[in-house]
């Protein structure tokens, strides 16, 4: 590649215990769209957080336009033309869109902000992003998906040249996915080059001109366009063939564990909800956004009251006041937002993995006990942490979601709910998601989890429940799953 924009050689990065990033190389030409991938705790986040100036490195050389380039702060990568859009956007929702475009750099006139200009000056930079909106439009009415192309507008009005985008469709619907890869078609069009980071290969596939590999903190490969595909990624990534990433083989399910009949979520209460799931069986929840699926695993751990029906669980009705009922019956939930809703952040491994298990010690906290669990929890689900009081906010996403899985473990739950289990996980963390809810369906565990990956549906569910705008659209046994027969019940254009 000629002359790039950006060229990091050698960086090095220690945080206590982990050697995050190991003498990584990095180039990226003017226009050009690069994807970053690997496996969670690869160092691809780091890395990103040096470029944009929020890390600092140990060692190693950035270089901008051929010359050494000291960014030391947010501000400084912003002044080279380097802007980062986290995963969770940094934007303020009590604010309008313009001000959220402008903010700390706001235009102003006599001493005082000048609305007017910023309003007209943002219109010009949504326009570019193709987002038809009001710039006076309070940022909390919009959608995720609009709120990216907020921060991508945001990036060009301080003259982005590279812009890096940290797994920027985890929350976006297909149309929204689609509108993102035509602005960064756009983007490249006017010079402005992407770093590109996702799970999600078959996008990588589609967007990226290049793809850098990273295993282990290190550079493990890099492909050019003609050479992208699934295969070769992976074997870089995880360095082994993944030649079955889905390792569930059905069984004959056992009793009925949880039936629901006529159950009325508050988002759908028009459109009684009822089934059946069974013990040792894996059971998918597929459909489009906004279809009910999650609403459907509140109302049936007790997070979100019923507005009708009934639910038995092993033959007996129950009703749920609380998530705490649920649990004293067997139930745990793997929810959607596990940094919101699943772990304590700001606490240590050993405190999250024990925490449902602790009302079991009565007055005391049995810490041998206590650390037993934790030990074996770590050794069962392989989470990779330098020992179990490291905080649970400095894992990678995938081993943050086993400690999501291990605390319900150590309940040994009869039913388990799982919203979106492999969430932002990469590949190699997948296949032992999937590897761990088989054997938990081999203990006679039963599984319902939801899921906006049409493949992870069809690879792991015994049967599926498609759900079309907060009705149950039909349900598929395991011959009959294919992506076809899934959208059309999806979309509601099934005959």
């Amino acid at each position: 590649m000629d002359a790039p924009f950006l060229e990091a050689r050698g960086l090095t990065c220690r945080f206590p215990g982990v050697l995050a990033l190991d003498r990584v190389d990095l180039a990226v030409g003017r226009g050009e769209t690069v994807a970053v991938i690997g496996e969670n705790g690869a160092g691809k986040s780091t890395l990103m957080r040096i470029l944009a100036g929020v890390q600092p490195p140990d060692a190693g050389e950035i270089r901008v336009d051929g010359r050494p380039a000291r960014i030391d702060s947010v501000r400084a990568a912003a002044k080279l033309g380097i802007v980062l859009i986290h995963q969770e956007l940094n934007l303020c929702d009590n604010l309008d869109v313009a001000a959220n475009i402008f903010l700390g750099r706001e235009p102003r006139r006599h001493g005082l902000i000048d609305r007017s200009l910023a309003a007209r000056e943002a219109e010009g930079f949504l326009r570019s992003v193709g987002l038809e909106v009001d710039p006076s439009t309070i940022v909390s009415r919009l959608s995720i998906g609009r709120r990216q192309m907020v921060e991508i507008a945001k990036a060009l009005s301080v003259r982005a040249r590279l812009i890096i985008m940290d797994e920027p469709t985890s929350s976006l619907s297909q149309r929204e996915t689609e509108h993102l890869f035509r602005v960064i078609g756009d983007l490249r069009s006017k010079d402005v080059a992407v770093v590109y980071i996702s799970h999600r290969l078959g996008e990588v596939s589609e967007v990226a001109e290049r793809v850098v590999v990273l295993r282990d903190g290190r550079n493990s490969g890099e492909l050019r366009r003609e050479e992208i595909d699934h295969a070769r990624m992976v074997k870089l990534m995880v360095g082994r063939e993944l030649s079955q990433l889905y390792p569930h083989q059905p069984r004959p399910p056992g009793e009925v564990a949880l039936e629901a009949a006529g159950l009325l979520t508050p988002a759908h209460p028009g459109h009684p909800l009822s089934f059946a799931l069974r013990a040792g069986e894996i059971v998918g929840v597929a459909g489009l956004v906004g279809a009910g699926r999650t609403e459907l695993l509140r109302v049936l751990f007790g997070v979100d009251r019923a507005r009708g029906g009934q639910l038995r669980l092993g033959g007996r009705a129950v009703e749920f006041q609380r998530p705490l009922d649920a649990i004293r019956r067997g139930m745990g939930l793997v929810p959607e937002d596990r940094k919101a809703q699943g772990l304590f952040l700001e606490m240590a491994v050993r405190e999250n993995l024990s925490m449902a298990w602790l009302r079991q010690c009565g007055v005391f906290v049995d810490r041998a006990g206590e650390r037993t669990l934790t030990r074996q929890t770590i050794e069962q689900l392989s989470i990779k942490t330098p020992h179990d009081r490291q905080l649970v906010q400095h894992l990678s996403g995938g081993n943050q979601q086993k400690v999501v899985l291990g605390k319900w473990l150590a309940l040994e739950p009869r039913v388990l709910f799982m919203d979106e289990p492999t969430r932002g996980v990469d590949v190699g963390a997948k296949q032992e998601i999937y590897r761990l809810m088989d054997e938990l369906a081999r203990q006679g565990v039963a599984i319902l989890f939801a899921s906006s990956d049409l493949e992870e549906i069809l690879g792991m569910s015994d049967r599926a429940l498609v759900m079309h705008q907060g009705r149950i659209a039909g349900e598929l046994a395991r011959g009959q799953l294919s992506e076809e027969s899934v959208m059309r019940l999806a979309t509601g254009t099934a005959a």
